[in-house]
């Protein structure tokens, strides 16, 4: 790993998690903690939170290092992601790797998701069966169903998808007759390709990918955190799952957007109220259900 320790406190790692059946196919991983647990080989047994990027989306992008900082300071070992399929590649900040981008589907995130989440079990010094996942707008759909397979200590979402049959059929008509579905990048400007094996994958994992049957089976505490000024998913989507979970609550932020009032690069986040309001709800509820043993 590469590691470092930083002014505030927090010490903080990357690396990759390979698959040797799958040569070239790799996760981002970033570690975040206070720097005096990896001073004192660990210390006393800490809680995980793991953080899941969204669609176009990226461990490093807007609001994501400072809920890592957050959580870290709180006492988390924080497990940030860039998934096989997220297009990120040596460069963290940039969407490079278009091969990985073309052949990602829901089904290979959540692989990336499960690895991830036994990396972050066997990591020195952390609390076994207290365990926080977070995902955002897509990454919250995919925490939704990793958490139905194996559950979590408790599961946060911001802007979470609840259905990821997120194209109309016109689109699907154009993806499989190209072959390909073109996917703008409105910040970059690129233009990034979905391959094929994206929307058959959806097409034969249905059941396994029926995102509101997932939290209908979940038996864990649910946040799902909603802004009422979200223009890409309803906050509709943050009341029926908290509605089918079991033990789910929704909180929805007057005039936060999909990004929950962050844009990337973030700038002075403590000044953004509506990211505020969602980072202090999930740190909150991070603590209350996982972060006492």
């Amino acid at each position: 790993m590469e590691d470092a320790s930083r002014p505030d406190g927090l010490h903080q790692e990357r690396t990759f998690l390979t698959y040797a059946e799958e040569p070239g196919r790799r996760i981002g991983v970033r570690v975040e903690q206070s720097a005096s647990s990896t001073a004192s080989g660990g210390g006393s047994s800490r809680p995980i939170a793991v953080l899941i990027h969204g669609f176009k989306g990226f461990m490093d992008w807007g609001f994501f290092p400072h809920l890592s900082r957050r959580l870290a300071a709180a006492g988390f070992v924080v497990v940030s992601m860039n998934s096989s399929g997220s297009g990120v590649g040596d460069d963290p900040m940039e969407m490079e790797d278009e091969d990985a981008f073309f052949n990602d589907s829901y089904s290979r995130q959540l692989e990336d998701i499960a690895r991830v989440r036994v990396f972050a079990r066997a990591l020195p010094g952390v609390a076994h069966g207290r365990e926080v996942l977070m995902g955002h707008s897509r990454g919250g759909g995919m925490a939704v169903l990793s958490s139905a397979e194996d559950p979590p200590t408790a599961l946060v979402t911001w802007a979470a998808i609840d259905d990821a049959d997120r194209f109309d059929e016109g689109m699907k008509a154009r993806w499989r007759a190209q072959g390909y579905l073109e996917v703008p990048n409105a910040r970059t400007g690129q233009v990034h390709r979905m391959g094929i094996a994206g929307l058959e994958d959806f097409e034969q994992n249905r059941a396994r990918l029926n995102i509101a049957n997932a939290a209908q089976r979940l038996d864990v505490p649910l946040l799902a955190i909603h802004g009422l000024e979200d223009a890409t998913v309803p906050y509709s989507a943050a009341v029926a799952l908290s509605d089918h979970a079991r033990r789910g609550e929704a909180l929805l932020i007057e005039g936060a957007d999909h990004g929950l009032g962050a844009s990337h690069p973030l700038q002075a986040p403590e000044s953004i109220s509506t990211l505020e309001v969602a980072v202090e709800s999930t740190v909150t509820f991070a603590l209350q259900h996982a972060g006492r043993g």
